[in-house]
C-alpha cells in the first residue's frame, strides 16, 4: 500500500510542497439551475475532490477568539478625528440637475393642428431640493415660453411628500401641477451623480417633435404653370362622341356576392368617364340609373393624397399624377376604378373604328364572360348505421329537423287491409325446428311483414310473434341501396331469408290465389306453377288429403294457444252468435263431429274465414279420421 509522503507536514510558509501522487485536479461544479433559472452555488469540494480548507479551529478555540478582548493586548484604539461639518446649502452650492423633457397640449381652435408638443428643461437644485421647468424661447413662436414653474419644492403626492432626486429617472412620467412631463434624457453631470449614488438609469429616449413646426420647415409648394393645350378645340373635335364599353364587376368570391354588368361611357370632349348600370327584369334592385356620375378619374395619385378625404372634398389637379385616358379602356383588360375593378369584355362598332384609327389597333373581339353553371353536386349519402330502415336515416341528411318519409297515399288507400298469409317453416339443422310452423303475413299497403309462430303444448317453445311488422331486405343486396321482399318472392316451395333465418313457404290461403291469378304478370312462373300445383291438390278427396296432412304434421297439441290467437284475431266476426247452433242442427246425435262436406257448406253459408291461415290451422287440428271434424273445438274460437 502506497501512502502520501506528504501527509502530515504543517501547512506553514516555505513548508508546503505538492503532491507528486496527486491525479485528479477537477473542479467541482457551480453552475446549476432552479425554476428554470441559472444561479450560482457554492464549491462542496475543492480541486481534485480534496477537502476544503474552512472552518480549521475548533468550537473552542472559537469561543476564546470570540470572548477575547484586543484592549488587553493592544491597548485603547485611537479615535480618529472627527470630519468637519459642511452644511447641505454648502456642499451641494451650485450643483444642479438638469433633465430633457416635453408635454402635449391641446389645440382645441385650430384646424391645422389637434395637438402640440412643448419642449422643457427641467432643473433640480440639490442644496434645497427645489425645482423649476424652463421653456426654451422660441422666436415669433406665439406662445407666452419662458419659466413656466418657479423655483420650489414640487409636490408629489396628496399627502404633502415632496419630489427628491431619487424620484427622477430617464424614460419615465412626472405630474407636476396637473401636466405629465416625459423625461427623455439628462446631462452629463447628472447622470454621474445618479449612479454614483446607486440609482440605474433608463435609456435614453428621443425628443417628441412639434408636427406642426415639422410641417412649416417643408418647402413651399411650387405652383405649375398651366399648359397652353386649347380645352375648347377639344370640345368642338369630339362633342357628342362618346366611347362605349361594356363591362362586369365579378364579386362571387365574397359572401352574397354576384357577378352584374354595367356600361361604361367615355366621353371624348372632356376625358370624363360614367359608369351605368344594366338592370333586368324583376332583378329585385332599386331602378338607379348611374352606378358612378360623370367625372374625371384619376389613374395616380400623389403619395401625400393617399389620406386625403375623398368622401368629403373633390380631387383637385395637385393631388393627381395622372388621369385615366382613352388609351387605358382596351377590351380584354381589367380596369380598376374607385377600387372597383371591371372587366371590359366588348365594346360598339364606333369605339372599334376610333381605336382602329387613332390607336392602330385590329378589330377588338368580343370576350365571352357567360360562366356555365357547374353541375349539380350529387349528394351522397353517409353509410348506412344499422339502426332502423335506410329511408329513415336518409332523413336526418335532406333536412335539418327530420321528418317521417312521404308515403304512397294511393297505395295505402287501395291496399288498404290487404294481407296475404302464408304458412312456412324453418329450414334448420335442429330436429325441434323443424316441426315449428310459421304464418307470414305480407301487408300489400305497407309492404311490411310480420310472422306468427302459434304455440305448441309441451313443446318448450313460447310461440306468439316471431316477427314485428318491418320490411325485410333480401340477402346480398348493398346496405345503402336495399331491395325488399316484394308480393312476388313468396310462392309455395319459395325460400325466404329473414335475418339469418331461412323459410320454406308451405302453403297459402285463398285470397292469395285468388290474387296471383289477378296479378300474373308480377310472378314468375316458378309461382303460377306452383299455385297451379296446389289448386290441383284441393281437387284430391277429404279423407286423402286430411290423411295426408296429418302425416305431414301429426301435432296436435297447442289447440288451446291456438284457439286464443285466433279469438283475438276474429273477435268482431259477425258470425260468432249462431255458429254453434248452425252445427248443432247437422250433428242430430250430438256426437260432436260432423262430415267435411257439411263443415264447409256451414262455414261457407255464415260467411267463415276458411281460407285464413289461422283457420285452416284449427281444422287441421281438429280433423280426425274418415273426413270428420270436430267442430267443439272449431265453434270455442269464435265464443268468449
Amino acid at each position: 500500500m502506497v501512502t502520501n509522503p506528504v501527509h502530515g507536514l504543517p501547512f506553514l510558509p516555505g513548508s508546503s510542497f505538492t503532491d507528486s501522487t496527486k491525479t485528479a485536479f477537477h473542479r467541482s461544479q457551480t453552475l446549476g439551475y432552479r425554476n428554470g433559472y441559472a444561479v450560482i452555488r457554492h464549491p462542496t469540494v475543492g480541486i481534485g475532490g480534496d477537502r476544503l480548507q474552512y472552518n480549521q479551529l475548533s468550537q473552542a478555540e472559537l469561543d476564546e477568539l470570540a470572548n477575547k478582548a484586543p484592549v488587553l493586548t493592544y491597548g485603547q484604539p485611537r479615535k480618529a478625528p472627527t470630519s468637519e461639518f459642511i452644511p447641505a446649502h454648502v456642499a451641494f452650492d451650485k450643483k444642479v440637475l438638469k433633465f430633457n423633457a416635453y408635454f402635449q397640449e391641446d389645440v382645441p381652435t385650430s384646424t391645422e393642428e389637434h395637438y402640440r408638443i412643448r419642449q422643457v428643461n427641467i432643473y433640480y437644485y440639490l442644496e434645497d431640493d427645489s425645482m423649476c421647468v424652463i421653456e426654451p424661447v422660441v422666436e415669433n413662436s406665439g406662445i407666452p415660453q419662458g419659466k413656466l414653474i418657479k423655483r420650489q419644492q414640487l409636490t408629489k403626492n396628496d399627502v404633502g411628500d415632496h419630489y427628491h432626486w431619487k424620484d427622477l429617472n430617464r424614460g419615465i412620467n412626472l405630474t407636476i401641477y396637473g401636466k405629465t412631463f416625459r423625461l427623455v434624457d439628462c446631462d452629463r453631470f447628472t447622470q454621474e451623480f445618479l449612479e454614483s449614488q446607486g440609482i440605474e438609469l433608463n435609456p435614453p429616449e428621443k425628443m417628441a417633435l412639434d408636427p406642426y413646426t415639422e410641417l412649416r420647415k417643408e418647402p413651399v409648394r411650387k405652383y405649375v404653370t398651366p399648359s397652353d393645350f386649347d380645352q375648347l378645340k377639344q370640345f368642338l373635335t369630339f362633342d357628342k362622341q362618346v366611347l362605349r364599353f361594356y363591362a362586369i364587376w365579378d364579386d362571387t368570391d365574397s359572401m352574397f356576392g354576384e357577378c352584374r354588368h354595367y356600361i361604361i361611357h367615355y366621353y371624348l370632349m372632356d376625358d370624363t368617364v360614367e359608369i351605368r348600370e344594366v338592370h333586368e327584369r324583376n332583378d329585385g334592385r332599386d331602378p338607379f340609373p348611374l352606378l358612378m356620375n360623370r367625372q374625371r378619374m384619376p389613374k395616380v395619385l400623389v403619395e401625400n393624397a393617399k389620406n386625403f378625404p375623398q368622401c368629403v372634398l373633390e380631387i383637385s389637379d395637385q393631388e393627381v399624377l395622372e388621369w385615366y385616358t382613352a388609351k387605358d379602356f382596351i377590351v380584354g383588360k381589367p380596369l380598376t376604378i374607385l377600387g372597383r375593378t371591371f372587366f371590359i369584355y366588348d365594346c360598339d362598332p364606333f369605339t372599334r373604328q376610333y381605336y382602329k384609327e387613332k390607336f392602330g389597333m385590329p378589330d377588338l373581339p368580343r370576350i365571352g364572360v357567360t360562366k356555365q353553371e357547374p353541375p349539380p353536386v350529387k349528394q351522397e349519402l353517409p353509410p348506412y348505421n344499422g339502426y332502423g330502415l335506410v329511408e329513415d336515416s336518409a332523413q336526418n341528411c335532406f333536412v335539418l329537423i327530420p321528418k317521417a318519409p312521404k308515403k304512397d297515399v294511393i297505395k295505402l288507400l287501395v291496399n288498404d287491409n290487404k294481407v296475404l298469409r302464408y304458412l312456412a317453416k324453418l329450414e334448420s339443422p335442429i330436429l325441434e325446428d323443424k316441426e315449428r310452423r310459421f304464418i307470414f303475413s305480407y301487408f300489400l299497403a305497407t309492404d311490411m311483414i310480420s310472422i306468427f309462430e302459434p304455440p305448441v303444448r309441451n313443446s318448450g317453445i313460447l310461440g306468439g310473434k316471431f316477427l314485428g311488422r318491418t320490411k325485410v331486405v333480401k340477402p346480398f343486396c348493398p346496405v345503402d341501396n336495399p331491395i325488399y321482399y316484394g308480393p312476388s318472392d313468396f310462392y309455395i316451395g319459395a325460400v325466404v331469408e329473414v335475418f339469418g333465418h331461412r323459410f320454406i313457404i308451405l302453403d297459402t290461403d285463398e285470397y292469395v290465389i285468388k290474387y296471383m291469378q289477378s296479378n300474373a304478370d308480377q310472378y314468375s312462373p316458378e309461382a303460377l306453377a306452383s299455385i297451379q300445383n296446389r289448386v290441383q291438390k284441393t281437387d284430391v278427396p277429404a279423407p286423402e288429403l286430411e290423411n295426408k296432412q296429418a302425416t305431414e304434421n301429426p301435432s296436435v297439441q297447442g289447440l288451446e294457444t291456438l284457439i286464443e290467437t285466433i279469438q283475438m284475431h276474429l273477435k268482431d266476426h259477425s258470425c260468432k252468435d249462431n255458429i254453434h247452433e248452425a252445427f248443432q242442427i247437422y250433428d242430430k246425435e250430438a256426437s260432436g263431429y260432423v262430415d267435411r262436406e257439411v263443415f264447409f257448406k256451414i262455414c261457407d253459408s255464415l260467411n267463415v274465414p276458411v281460407d285464413d291461415s289461422l283457420i285452416k290451422e284449427l281444422i287441421r287440428m281438429c280433423t280426425h279420421g274418415e273426413g270428420k271434424i270436430n267442430y267443439y273445438n272449431f265453434v270455442r274460437a269464435f265464443s268468449n
